[in-house]
């Protein structure tokens, strides 16, 4: 987690249109606390720009030429020097048909390019806090879309290792609901829901709460 002393928040842009570039450009830059460090037009520019930068978050177009979105998220996660760079896909349409794909492969979430300014500036704020970008109403459609072919089909190795409560936290996760919002659907303590959740992430080697949301859906967990 960051403090209020910590530095900037860095920021990289990957998208191959260049006027989509300069507007997050010039709107991340009019930000004191963040600073965009490296621009590419495709995923793979930007993969020696991102190991020259090590950005803390990368905002990155689903679709482009080269190699798209999905094709450097691999890359990304798989590369141990960027283990701690975040993936934000960007996309046009609320529920495209690689964002399952995108969450699998480690993004932290996705937004839709006409968000609102503000949106997208706190989403940056959140995801390099170690958040994920995942709104309920866009969730419950990725479950609905994905989960039924792939319920119970690629359950995690690990989930045995998970308690009882451990399990449910993680599919109230996959709701999208924040830790306050499960809190209050069980009328327990915030801390409580944090400290089940955080347990289940480091069992299952979660890098964030957009993972625990593939694990619960390929692994059959529901609410």
């Amino acid at each position: 987690m960051r403090s209020a002393e910590s530095k900037q928040i860095s920021v990289a842009l990957v998208d191959d249109q260049p006027l989509v570039r300069m507007g997050l450009a010039t709107m991340i830059g009019a930000e004191p606390d963040l600073e965009v460090v490296g621009e590419a037009s495709d995923g793979s520019a930007a993969l020696p720009m991102l190991r020259r930068t090590h950005p803390d978050v990368v905002l990155c177009d689903i679709r482009m030429p080269v190699l798209d979105g999905l094709g450097m998220l691999e890359q990304v996660t798989r590369d141990a020097s960027l283990q701690d760079v975040r993936v934000v896909m960007l996309t046009t349409f609320e529920l495209d048909e690689y964002v399952f794909e995108a969450l699998r492969l480690g993004a932290s979430g996705f937004l839709l390019k006409d968000a609102e300014p503000v949106a997208l500036l706190d989403a940056i704020r959140v995801v390099a806090d170690g958040g994920s970008l995942l709104a309920p109403t866009v969730t419950k459609r990725v479950i609905e879309e994905f989960g039924s072919s792939r319920r119970a089909a690629n359950p995690h190795p690990r989930l045995g290792d998970l308690t009882e409560r451990e399990r449910e936290m993680v599919a109230w996760v996959a709701t999208g609901r924040s830790n306050a919002e499960i809190a209050a659907e069980l009328v327990v303590s915030p801390d409580t829901v944090r400290t089940h959740v955080s347990r289940a992430m480091v069992k299952l080697h979660a890098r964030d709460r957009a993972q625990l949301v593939v694990f619960a859906i390929e692994s059959g967990l529901r609410i």
